[in-house]
């Protein structure tokens, strides 16, 4: 062992002295031994994550439960159950646009950093290795952890795999490093989640001071993607992906990216059914009236990815489509609109009786219990927490596809409220829209959050997550990113692009039906165009074409739902209010880009917008992508 850790660490001098200096530490091997220490030791099955905080005594930060089907792990404060948006900060002086960790704590980022290595030299430790990215594209990375918050290292390890210490060769040399000091958010970060992203010549390095794994070890490792794709050319999408196969064995790939909540997990799911097989469209939240669908067979999902691709150009084929794959080991599921038993059968199934023991976040269960999805853990009474989730390993999911695939539609999600014209609001998307490419990339510029977010902590209103929607994630320029997703779309105008909301269709309360929908109804349509007399412009240009009718599987969707001006309880009046709002809101978050550095063509595109072009416009500059949609 003493060799090995030596070759692990033979180019991180600081990790070096933490080791030569702490308690003790273990280097794991794989995630059943991580299993075995989430609950302090593996004879255990209740444990409590608690620091000695300066002023405040005893902390206890997670509750973690062994249960029959892996470990849940609750956090005491509510806060800590969800990300926080601005968690991430930069340490370093590398070129950012995002807040510098001096900016917000009016210190030099050395001090805290010299700080946390001495709080880590006087722990019992946690190690492991693991690689980030897929495999082919892998850099080395390594996780050091306090060892009582070894349910914290569980999560990474089941996220991002693990590599055992017996197969570390001696060209392993950590490109990335995690440390992990829970009480500095007390001692030092006003109590709130901060996450410092430290990129330094040979190794980037991710502080992570709170112990909920959404903002580190998924989303830090997230941005350490992006940062090598930014310095390579290439980019990361924030979307799940799965291979559509209708009951003619056709097979459509989608993407869908979006902000938070844009219905990424959803995108790998089911329709939800009722009790008799109906599918419920949508309720009007004015006059009661429901809508429904009967579909007897739905098409098959084969899950290609959860919520972070690699587009690397070594697996793009030049054919004018996105090719893309799995950038993760594991799937960080959200849960919170499985409220009961029966609602999610492919999900409930998984999770009740895995093949191996999964992380349950914010469920409530005790331990040597069976954890229950559907059992969200309480806020406060009578307010359930809106953000449980599981962490499932890759490999344990039903149909998984395992190799990179070719996008046939690109799908933009964004979570939307009512909108009557009483109440006018951004939620006039109809149930979906087709986008000239420059629209599309103007929709992943600015990556509205929307309506009533359940992933994260924020006041409900409309914000940018920004561009591609990860730029939460992300440490460099967003001009950058910008110009690298024009080129992407550039490159790949054989891949469609549509919009879906999520929640709501005008007054009409949908949940996630609009894209269940649409993913059948695309799949079913396999490579027809449409033509000039199925689409018509929308009314606002922002969001490109409306259909003037679908149907699926011989029901007719009512064009009220396609158009929401035709809504009586929106009207052109409302419409045209909710539009205005969305062409602020555009405005607003794209004047930013338009620095020297910008690529031209997009300068152009940005331009158009806040000159109020039409939809002719945005289609002139890719012309060559109206013929692809449209037919004579």
């Amino acid at each position: 062992m003493e060799k090995q850790y030596h070759k692990a660490i033979k180019n991180i001098p600081e990790l070096a002295r933490i080791l030569d200096s702490c308690p003790g530490f273990h280097f794991a091997d794989s995630t059943e031994e991580l299993f075995g220490y989430a609950c302090g030791n593996p004879e255990n099955d209740y444990f409590e994550v608690k620091y000695d905080v300066p002023g405040k005594g005893e902390f206890t930060e997670v509750t973690v439960a062994r249960v029959r089907n892996g470990v849940a792990v609750n956090y005491t404060e509510p806060y800590m159950r969800r990300r926080d948006p601005d968690c991430l900060v930069v340490g370093d002086n590398e070129p950012t646009d995002k807040e510098r960790y001096r900016e917000r704590f009016g210190k030099d980022f050395a001090e805290i950093r010299n700080e946390t290595f001495s709080w880590l030299a006087d722990q019992e430790l946690a190690l492991f290795a693991f690689c980030t990215g897929a495999e082919g594209f892998e850099e080395d990375a390594i996780a050091v952890v306090p060892a009582n918050a070894a349910f914290f290292a569980l999560g990474l390890a089941l996220l991002q795999g693990i590599t055992p210490v017996s197969e570390l060769t001696d060209d392993f040399s950590p490109r990335t490093v995690i440390y992990v000091a829970p009480p500095f958010r007390h001692t030092h970060l006003n109590g709130k989640q901060v996450v410092v992203h430290n990129r330094l010549q040979s190794t980037y390095e991710i502080f992570s001071y709170n112990l909920y794994p959404g903002p580190s070890a998924k989303k830090g490792v997230y941005g350490v993607l992006i940062n090598q794709g930014e310095n390579e050319g290439w980019v990361v999408p924030h979307c799940p992906a799965v291979e559509v196969v209708t009951p003619y064995d056709n097979i459509v790939t989608f993407m869908h990216e979006g902000a938070s909540g844009g219905g990424k997990s959803e995108m790998l799911e089911q329709p939800h059914r009722m009790s008799d097989g109906r599918m419920k469209i949508g309720e009007n939240t004015i006059t009661g009236e429901k809508i429904y669908i009967e579909i007897p067979r739905t098409c098959e999902l084969h899950p290609v990815c959860d919520d972070m691709a690699l587009s690397h150009p070594s697996i793009q084929k030049g054919d004018g489509k996105l090719w893309l794959m799995d950038a993760e080991n594991g799937w960080f599921l959200r849960v919170d609109h499985i409220k009961e038993y029966g609602t999610d059968p492919v999900v409930e199934k998984l999770t009740v009786d895995p093949p191996e023991p999964l992380f349950f976040l914010n469920i409530d269960a005790v331990p040597n219990s069976r954890a229950l999805i559907w059992e969200h853990i309480e806020d406060a009474p009578g307010k359930p927490c809106p953000n449980p989730r599981v962490i499932v390993p890759r490999r344990s999911y039903p149909n998984i596809v395992k190799r990179p695939v070719a996008v046939n539609y690109r799908s933009f999600g964004v979570r939307t409220p009512i909108c009557s014209s009483e109440e006018p609001s951004y939620g006039i998307i109809g149930l979906f829209h087709i986008l000239p490419p420059a629209l599309a990339w103007l929709w992943r510029l600015v990556a509205p959050r929307g309506f009533s977010n359940p992933s994260i902590v924020d006041d409900g209103g409309m914000s940018s997550e920004g561009v591609g929607s990860y730029w939460a994630f992300s440490t460099g320029l967003k001009v950058n990113q910008g110009n690298l997703l024009l080129e992407q779309i550039q490159n790949t105008l054989a891949t469609q692009f549509i919009l879906v909301p999520n929640q709501n269709v005008g007054a009409w309360k949908t949940g996630f039906m609009p894209q269940w929908l649409v993913r059948d109804y695309l799949a079913r349509r396999g490579s027809a165009r449409f033509n000039e007399e199925q689409i018509t412009p929308a009314r606002s240009p922002l969001l490109g074409f409306a259909l003037k009718s679908m149907r699926i599987e011989g029901t007719r969707i009512p064009r009220w739902l396609l158009e929401v001006d035709r809504q009586p309880e929106v009207g052109q009046e409302g419409y045209d209010r909710g539009a205005e709002i969305l062409k602020d809101f555009f405005k607003e978050n794209l004047e930013q880009f338009l620095s020297k550095d910008l690529d031209p063509l997009g300068r152009q595109i940005i331009e158009c917008c806040l000159d109020d072009g039409n939809i002719n416009d945005y289609e002139d500059f890719f012309p060559e992508y109206h013929q692809f949609i449209i037919s004579d």
